[in-house]
């Protein structure tokens, strides 16, 4: 790349924007999304945005608030520095900051965008151009169904997800709603591609538990073992004859290289957020690909800036399964994005086909929400 760009101004703006609905996992129950969204304008006015794709301890060390902090004292002050030739660059560059993989991620996707503004197009088309590989217009998607209040609820919740066509089911599973619950589905929607998440909820000895969802033809077990764990799920997935998807256990190429070598798992879960951002995130799909491993795209309840970024990876080639990528409407009463993110009539989501990211940012609803807003110049 030869289109070299500096920073001028990187601004960041901490929202809470609520839930159409309870979200609960094994984690908890959310009923709004608290977030970080970057706005980087270069020297000559152009813009990028970026979007925190994280959630609360549960999940990762990371949260808000130390997102704030190291974006604040450590890497902006590093994307401030010096000009831009590349966003793959990222990753050498903020590698004087150990770990925080979503929050360096936040601030790459910026510089991606950026990147594909410069070069007028799409950032489908600009992945395109870097990794020398096709992409898709469209990209299939399923739905993410938290835990319900009971099996009835939960068959009730799939059958309306399935009428607006959404081609993939998963289903939050934890130990005591978890066998009735999938034979629940599996018996209402027989043909139905179905799979369930275990956000790390159980133990190698829960293997006998885990053993009764092979009888239904699911598509996968997302992450049931420890959520930083590799090596026993390498002992779990040969007494299954269910894939095992891992995903909070990938956090960089050199995880998945493990996680395949030791036959921990037959599908990775790739999210451009826990990976680092796009940079590894793509690594970690031609690491895949080449091994013949099907991956999908993971969501974190995104808004249409997370979104947009999340479809472009997910246009892919070897993102064969589909993704948590539903539309706005699946989470959000507004998105910060118009026009928001609505399902086609074939189960997919159309990758924008604007410049950078290819969404027309809210601004207006940005300010509305935000809880409090901080920039750095260069």
């Amino acid at each position: 790349m030869d289109n070299p760009f500096t920073l001028d101004t990187i601004e960041l703006f901490h929202i809470r924007i609520p839930l159409r609905a309870p979200f609960a996992t094994s984690f908890g129950v959310t009923t709004d999304r608290e977030t970080i969204l970057l706005r980087a304008i270069t020297a000559d006015g152009l813009e990028g945005w970026g979007e925190w794709a994280g959630d609360g301890p549960g999940y990762s060390y990371e949260t808000v608030q130390t997102a704030w902090h190291i974006l604040n004292d450590y890497l902006i002050p590093l994307a401030l520095k010096a000009p831009w030739n590349d966003p793959r660059s990222a990753v050498e560059r903020f590698g004087a900051v150990r770990g925080h993989n979503i929050t360096k991620a936040t601030l790459e996707a910026a510089l991606w965008d950026i990147a594909a503004r410069r070069a007028g197009v799409s950032l489908r088309a600009f992945l395109s151009a870097v990794t020398r590989q096709p992409t898709r217009d469209r990209v299939p998607v399923g739905v993410s169904i938290g835990i319900q209040p009971s099996p009835e609820a939960l068959v009730e919740q799939v059958g309306r997800y399935l009428e607006q066509g959404y081609r993939r089911i998963k289903i939050k599973i934890k130990p005591g709603r978890d066998i009735a619950d999938a034979r629940a589905v599996r018996q209402a929607f027989p043909n139905a591609l179905l799979m369930v998440d275990a956000n790390s909820a159980y133990s190698l000895d829960d293997a006998p538990v885990l053993k009764q969802l092979d009888d239904l033809d699911l598509l996968m077990i997302e992450q049931p073992l420890g959520y930083d764990d590799i090596y026993q799920h390498s002992l779990l997935q040969p007494q299954l004859k269910t894939p095992i998807c891992l995903d909070e256990s990938i956090h960089s190429p050199d995880h998945a290289r493990a996680a395949l070598a030791l036959g921990a798992c037959r599908i990775i879960n790739i999210k451009q957020g826990r990976s680092g951002g796009l940079t590894q995130a793509v690594e970690i799909h031609d690491l895949c690909q080449a091994q013949h491993v099907p991956v999908w795209c993971g969501g974190m309840l995104e808004t249409g800036i997370g979104r947009a970024l999340n479809l472009a990876l997910a246009s892919l080639p070897n993102f064969t399964l589909p993704g948590d990528l539903s539309a706005s409407a699946r989470y959000y009463e507004r998105d910060v994005v118009d026009p928001p993110f609505v399902l086609n009539p074939d189960g997919t989501l159309s990758v924008p086909e604007g410049t950078g990211l290819g969404v027309q940012v809210d601004f207006g609803y940005i300010a509305q929400i935000s809880l409090r807003r901080e920039q750095q110049r260069g």
